[in-house]
C-alpha cells in the first residue's frame, strides 16, 4: 500500500506528503480525529508516533507532546484497540521506540497493527544489523518496516538500508534532534544523491521541514517530505493547522498540477 502511494504520486508529479501526529496529545480521541482531519486536508500518508519517555531522536516540541500524551495514560496497546474504530484513506505509519515494543511483544505487535490498520513502522533505535527478525516478523503481516539514514551514514549503511528498508528510505535531514527549521540544511542535496545513487527506492526527508517553501525546494531530489514538529506546534497553540496542512500539500504539487481546477 506504501510502495503504491508511491508510484501513484510519482505518476502525477507530487511529492508524498506525510504530515505527523503523537498518539495521545492532545488527547488520544483528539489525535485520532487530527489524522483524519490530516488525511481530508491533504495527507497522502500519516506518521503516528508513539509516546515514550525518553524519544532520544525528538526535539522539545515532540517530547511536550509525548509528556502530555504520557501522563495521560496513553499506551500502544490503547492506542492500537482505539485505531480499531477508526477508517483512513490513506495508509498509517507508526513511529515507536523499541522498548514499548518490546513490553507489547514482537510475537503479537504485526498481526494487532494488521488489525488497527496500520501499513508500516518505523523504529528509530532499531540498528539495522539487528533487524532480521523484525523484518521476518513485519514482512509476515505484510507491515512495511522503513528505517532511517542521516547525512553521517557511511557508503555501506546507505547500501544495507536501502537492501532492507520497504516502502521508502527515510532520510533525517539533519544531525540532531526533530524541531522546525528556518532553512534547509546544507548539504541536503548531496545527501540525497549518495542515496539515489544506490537505489530507486523512494526517500522521504524528515526533521526540520516546516514551510512550503522547504518543500518546494525538495521537488526532484526526494519522492515525499514528512513534517511533523511544525504541525504539533500549530495544533498547540491553536492555530489553523488545517490551513498549514494544505498549504504544505500544495506545495509537493508542480505548477502545472497547482494550475488544475
Amino acid at each position: 500500500m506504501i510502495a503504491q502511494t508511491f508510484a501513484q504520486l510519482r505518476q502525477r508529479d507530487e511529492l508524498a506528503f506525510i504530515p505527523y501526529q503523537t498518539a495521545g496529545f492532545p488527547s488520544l480521541a483528539e489525535s485520532l480525529k487530527n489524522l483524519a482531519l490530516l488525511a481530508e486536508n491533504g495527507a497522502d500518508l500519516l506518521e503516528l508516533g508513539i509516546p515514550f519517555c525518553d524519544p532520544i531522536a525528538d526535539g522539545p516540541t515532540i517530547q511536550y507532546a509525548s509528556q502530555v500524551a504520557l501522563e495521560g495514560g496513553v499506551s500502544l496497546a490503547g492506542i492500537l484497540d482505539a485505531l480499531e474504530a477508526i477508517d483512513l484513506p490513506c495508509p498509517l505509519i507508526l513511529m515507536s521506540y523499541l522498548n514499548p515494543l518490546l513490553a507489547y511483544g514482537r510475537k503479537r505487535l504485526f498481526p494487532a497493527m494488521r488489525v488497527a490498520g496500520a501499513s508500516g513502522l518505523i523504529i528509530p533505535d532499531l540498528p539495522a544489523e539487528e533487524a532480521d527478525e523484525w523484518l521476518a516478523a513485519a514482512r509476515k503481516s505484510e507491515i512495511s518496516l522503513v528505517f532511517l539514514l542521516a547525512p553521517t551514514s557511511t557508503a555501506d549503511r546507505i547500501r544495507q538500508v536501502a537492501e532492507l528498508t520497504d516502502g521508502f528510505i527515510y532520510a533525517v535531514s539533519l544531525t540532531g534532534t526533530t524541531g522546525a527549521r528556518a532553512e534547509l540544511a546544507p548539504g541536503l542535496g548531496g545527501f540525497l544523491r549518495r542515496i539515489k545513487d544506490v537505489t530507486d527506492k523512494p526517500i522521504a526527508v524528515g526533521f526540520g521541514i516546516s514551510t512550503a517553501e522547504q518543500v518546494r525546494a525538495l521537488r526532484g531530489q526526494a519522492a515525499g517530505v514528512v513534517v511533523a514538529s511544525r504541525i504539533i506546534e500549530a495544533i498547540r497553540r491553536g492555530e489553523d493547522w488545517t490551513k498549514l496542512v494544505r498549504g504544505l500539500k500544495d506545495a509537493t504539487r508542480s505548477g502545472r498540477a497547482l494550475s488544475r481546477p
